[in-house]
């Protein structure tokens, strides 16, 4: 059996107490955020929603967000099918992620599985009075950002 101390820290990749980590739901006409400082925030936090006009203002409007808010690393999610294939969109994504790196090199870059992340945002504002036990579409892109994030963390148990 093993302790906490036997899995992997945050450092072991790169992250210390206090980077903050921002989270990208990407997707062809809105882009979920969510944040985490490591070690300083309870849980991953919903930051917001990007309506997407074209990748150019895209990316100056991430650049805005990663200097204001002294961002440290993406942690971008990588859709699947349920049965563990690529998709159209995992294509999409994955080439947006080789230009998230290209424009930001100094930030360290993860991916994330985000397989049925809406669909759990969803689940989770049907059962959240903080919602009133409804789907706000404005705010769907961020919560699944912050479940992207929630998933990252779990692979890091003393990141918290």
């Amino acid at each position: 059996m093993s302790s906490r101390n036997d899995l992997p820290s945050p450092d072991s990749i790169g992250l210390k107490e206090g980077d903050t980590l921002l989270a990208i739901d990407y997707g062809l006409k809105r882009v979920g955020l969510a944040t985490y400082a490591m070690m300083r925030d309870p849980y991953p936090l919903p930051f917001g929603r990007l309506l997407v006009k074209d990748n150019k203002t895209l990316l100056a409007e991430l650049t805005a967000i990663i200097e204001n808010e002294n961002i440290r690393a993406l942690v971008l999610g990588i859709p699947h099918l349920t049965d563990g294939k690529a998709s159209t969109m995992t294509t999409k994504i994955g080439q947006f992620g080789r230009q998230l790196q290209k424009v930001f090199p100094k930030l360290l870059h993860f991916e994330q599985d985000e397989t049925l992340s809406s669909f759990e945002a969803e689940d989770r504002m049907k059962k959240s009075a903080r919602y009133n036990f409804k789907i706000k579409k404005e705010e769907l892109d961020a919560l699944a950002a912050s479940i992207i994030l929630e998933d990252f963390l779990k692979r890091f148990p003393n990141s918290r």
